[in-house]
């Protein structure tokens, strides 16, 4: 079992650059994975969202990435020299047309030139971007293995909580077993009496049997406590499993919880509404619990 809130740290470096990938993940309905990363990055993003798919499959998980150059070598100048002929070639033409000036200080305007962005700017060595990748993808699995492990570990604290309220809610089940078989017995020997006592011995024990059990049908909860049993079953087996179980333990507790309010309702006695009440307290604490199971 794993919970959905956990922590991961991973970090990759060359001769060029050192990256690192953080992540922090809560309890989500599905898997949203939302990223932070310079945008010279933009083009792993597919990459980045494989892996988590391959190790996550609910929760919202936050990743940060930073990345760090270490020489500057990683950049180079660019010129753009097409530019700058047409600057020239169209300011000579231009002076000598217009002003009938034929000497222009070429060497003055590449001097001007070079100062603006739009004909020199500073990039990134194309030959650096396979590294890149794989520097990405080594820095995403330490951190996504480390994040597994800390959903693990907190994974194991919730399985023993729901194991304890499993277990509470079973012993809540078996006692209401009990009080209902010694309840039913009472109350038609308590029926039986209060008819005899009323009508004497003109009681037809046919007619008698017949409404009792009538009135022991409207009330009858056996149905229910097997079906609570089974699903307490269940909820044992999910506990065990090692896979995502949490939108299936979801559903089960809901499918206890009717069963609950069944009993609830069909009983009257002030016993039975007592353990009815405590097995929705513990159902809410379980609910609570399984919400951070992924």
């Amino acid at each position: 079992m794993k919970s959905m809130t956990g922590y991961g740290q991973g970090t990759a470096m060359n001769e060029a650059y050192e990256l690192s990938v953080e992540l922090k993940s809560v309890n989500n309905r599905f898997l949203d994975l939302q990223i932070r990363m310079p945008k010279e990055l933009n083009a792993y993003e597919t990459l980045l969202r494989k892996i988590a798919k391959e190790q996550v499959q609910r929760g919202r998980v936050d990743m940060y990435i930073n990345l760090l150059p270490l020489k500057t070598g990683s950049k180079e100048v660019s010129i753009q020299w097409e530019l700058l002929d047409q600057l020239i070639e169209q300011l000579k033409t231009g002076a000598q047309e217009r002003y009938g000036v034929t000497d222009l200080p070429i060497k003055e305007i590449l001097l001007r030139s070079l100062e603006q962005e739009d004909y020199v700017t500073l990039v990134d060595r194309k030959e650096l971007d396979d590294t890149l990748e794989l520097l990405v993808q080594e820095a995403a699995q330490k951190a996504f293995v480390q994040l597994v492990q800390s959903r693990e570990a907190e994974g194991a604290g919730i399985q023993a909580v729901l194991s304890g309220y499993r277990q509470n809610v079973f012993e809540q089940v078996e006692e209401l077993k009990q009080f209902v078989d010694i309840y039913e017995a009472d109350y038609q020997k308590r029926y039986e009496e209060k008819l005899q006592e009323y009508l004497g011995s003109t009681v037809d024990q046919d007619r008698l049997l017949t409404e009792m059990a009538i009135l022991l049908e409207r009330g009858d909860v056996h149905e229910e406590l097997d079906r609570l049993s089974i699903h307490l079953e269940k909820m044992d087996h999910l506990l065990q499993t090692t896979g995502p179980v949490g939108r299936e333990l979801d559903f089960l507790l809901q499918e206890m919880n009717r069963e609950v309010n069944t009993i609830g309702s069909k009983s009257s006695p002030i016993q039975i509404k007592d353990i009815v009440v405590q097995l929705k307290t513990i159902l809410e604490k379980i609910r609570e619990q399984i919400q951070n199971v992924e």
